[in-house]
């Protein structure tokens, strides 16, 4: 009888499991939109270099915005973008597929527009330029590094993202587009470049009470409008000649002016050629270097380096992987590297490195101080995903992210045209010259650190 009653008992109690199943609604597939959605979530959950998400739960950050209506792909994009935004990094962002392939052209070596490399103020939510690239319309029109832009053809840049308005100012050779634009020497008191940008705001009013401050403060700026007429921009990165001497010395000269495809292999032809023409000794001019790919710098610390540390990156466990040079240099032949405030991100990798490592001396002014490393993603839609997955540190551990290096012999560049650069009338490279003309305060890589004398 007792076994009876518990049989029936669990009979009665599967019955009605599975009438509360029945009437329990079933787990929704996700839609396409929404697979989208999730995929750029998981790569930023498995590789953003902070692991607080800018102290917000990263799990109830997707369950909120899943719960938005997601009809449209735009709809979708507009939803990333906010869930980025949240980061507070604007490095961090969603490449929509022509700006994509954008991107990817621009590495590679070839695009069309004025050729600017720029960032953004957090404060102001301002666009700042890092460097003109040389030879372009901008550089050509004078715009110079840490500028303001502060317009694109009328269009408040306050309320750009970076790819937005870097897609506003490419464009159809021939085409023109109107920059307003307040100079670095006119600004206030500097604030804190922490780069974020105006889209990080989660709400209007936010948005509206930067934006009003943005405008009075900019009253009391002069303000420029320079009409720019987009072409296609010539990326080869590298210029370099043999320059003699008076006393009889021939010192090679290589101005890098971007960190592409082709840098290193044009570096390596450069100095393969000088060396064989008996240079004796190299400047290596950075300035206005607004970086570029990773690797390239890693390659090209390697033509200068032997057996020592490149770079440092951390990751946000605080794990610290190395780049290392093995092999034996191009050359030993003494190295000046000249570095200003457009010098960034790879360049001051590589300046970090040769600095470090007692193979260089720097002269200049201090560097940007971009020290952060992106990661590129392929998204399912043709779309793609810059996440910051790590920090760099130079060899001896300097962080340089919003510090920059400083260089062992500060020379404050005086006004010159671009023609003149590298010239007589350029005193930063006249330093480098003298410096490698005096066997006393320059040394060959043999040489240890602590043997190099300093001024």
């Amino acid at each position: 009888m007792r076994n009876r009653i518990i049989r029936i008992g669990l009979f009665l109690a599967l019955t009605l499991m599975l009438v509360l199943n029945v009437g329990a609604p079933a787990a929704q597939a996700l839609t396409d939109e929404q697979k989208l959605l999730n995929e750029v979530w998981r790569i930023v959950d498995r590789a953003y270099v902070d692991d607080t998400f800018n102290h917000q739960n990263w799990w109830l950050v997707r369950q909120r915005i899943l719960k938005q209506p997601l009809r449209t792909r735009e709809e979708t994009y507009t939803a990333i973008q906010q869930i980025l935004g949240s980061l507070e990094d604007p490095y961090t962002r969603l490449l929509k597929p022509d700006q994509y392939r954008s991107l990817q052209t621009n590495t590679s070596g070839e695009l069309t527009g004025v050729g600017l490399q720029i960032t953004q103020e957090a404060s102001t939510g301002e666009l700042q330029v890092i460097a003109p690239i040389e030879g372009s319309p901008a550089d050509q029109a004078g715009i110079k590094s840490r500028d303001r832009i502060l317009k694109i053809d009328g269009t408040s840049a306050v309320n750009l993202t970076l790819d937005e308005a870097a897609e506003r100012m490419r464009g159809p050779i021939g085409s023109r587009v109107v920059l307003t634009i307040v100079r670095a020497e006119e600004e206030l008191p500097e604030r804190s470049p922490t780069d974020t940008i105006s889209s990080t705001l989660s709400n209007d009013t936010s948005r509206k009470t930067l934006q009003d401050n943005t405008i009075q403060d900019n009253t009391s700026r002069s303000q420029e409008e320079i009409q720019l007429v987009r072409d296609r921009i010539t990326l080869n990165p590298v210029y370099a000649d043999l320059r003699p001497q008076p006393n009889g010395d021939s010192i090679g000269y290589i101005r890098l002016s971007q960190f592409n495809a082709n840098a290193a292999a044009e570096i390596a032809h450069a100095i393969a050629r000088m060396e064989a023409k008996g240079a004796n000794g190299y400047v290596l001019d950075l300035r206005n270097n607004p970086g570029g790919l990773l690797q390239a710098g890693i390659d090209i610390a390697r033509l200068w380096l032997k057996e020592s540390t490149i770079v440092y990156t951390v990751n946000r466990q605080g794990v610290q992987d190395s780049f290392v040079a093995e092999g034996d240099p191009l050359t030993d032949d003494p190295l000046v590297v000249l570095v200003n405030q457009g010098t960034a991100s790879a360049s001051e990798i590589l300046a970090g490195a040769l600095q470090d490592n007692g193979r260089a001396q720097l002269i200049g002014e201090k560097t940007f101080g971009k020290g952060l490393i992106q990661s590129l993603f392929n998204l399912s839609d043709g779309s793609g995903l810059a996440v910051t997955i790590a920090h760099y540190e130079t060899p001896n551990h300097h962080d340089i992210n919003r510090q920059g290096i400083q260089p062992d012999k500060a020379i404050a560049l005086q006004a010159i045209t671009r023609d003149q650069l590298a010239t007589p009338a350029d005193s930063q490279y006249q330093a480098a010259i003298e410096r490698l003309l005096n066997p006393i305060v320059i040394a060959k890589s043999e040489t240890t650190k602590s043997e190099l004398v300093s001024e």
